[in-house]
This record gives structure tokens, C-alpha cells and sequence, in this order.
């Protein structure tokens, strides 16, 4: 599948997802979901990131903050139902080691 496929098919899963976070009472913030090579160099550098190759940098991830009652919540159901829509969806939160919690892509 072409990267621009792929691309679309995230989008498509992200809008399901902000649905059902909506739908299940969650706010939704949405922060970065494109990153410049440069960029996300100075996130390795810095120790914010741990590769030079961010799904980020192909337009396949965004970070997200949820809110239930005003409070920044990291809710697992949001986590599993991502993964539930591909099998190339990972949640950041159920990463091993380097946990991102607000970060859900599509691996391409």
C-alpha cells in the first residue's frame, strides 16, 4: 500500500477515534500530528523522542489529550480501541520501556 493509502487510512481511523472519544464523554485535544525532519531531531536530541523515524514525519500519528471533568486523563479503553481498527495501530501508552501516552499512529 502507497504511503498517500496509508496516510488516508489513519486519517479515516482517527476520525473513528475522535468519535468514540466524544461519544464515550472524553474532550479531545488534538497537538502535533505533522513533524518536520528537523523537527523531530530536536525531539531525539532532547530526549523527548527515541527515533529519527517518527510515523509524525509521515503524516501517520498525532498526539492526543484527552479530558474527562476538566482533568487530563490517559484512558486504555481509547488506547485498545485504536489498535482495534487495524493491526498496524499502536497507542503509545502500551509501549514497552519508552511509554508515549498521547501519542497513536499508524505504523508504515
Amino acid at each position: 500500500m502507497s504511503l498517500g493509502l496509508q496516510q488516508e487510512a489513519f486519517s479515516r481511523d482517527f476520525v473513528l477515534l475522535l468519535a468514540y472519544a466524544i461519544h464515550k464523554g472524553y474532550g479531545v485535544r488534538i497537538a502535533e500530528v505533522f513533524r518536520t525532519d528537523a523537527q523531530q531531531r530536536l525531539y531525539v536530541k532532547s530526549g523527548r523522542s527515541k527515533t529519527l523515524n517518527s510515523m509524525h514525519r509521515k503524516k501517520c500519528a498525532a498526539d492526543l489529550y484527552f479530558t474527562k471533568d476538566g482533568a487530563l486523563v490517559y484512558p486504555e479503553e481509547l488506547g485498545h480501541f485504536w489498535e482495534s481498527l487495524s493491526p498496524l495501530n499502536q497507542a503509545g501508552m502500551f509501549w514497552k520501556g519508552f511509554k508515549d501516552k498521547p501519542h497513536y499512529q499508524r505504523t508504515v
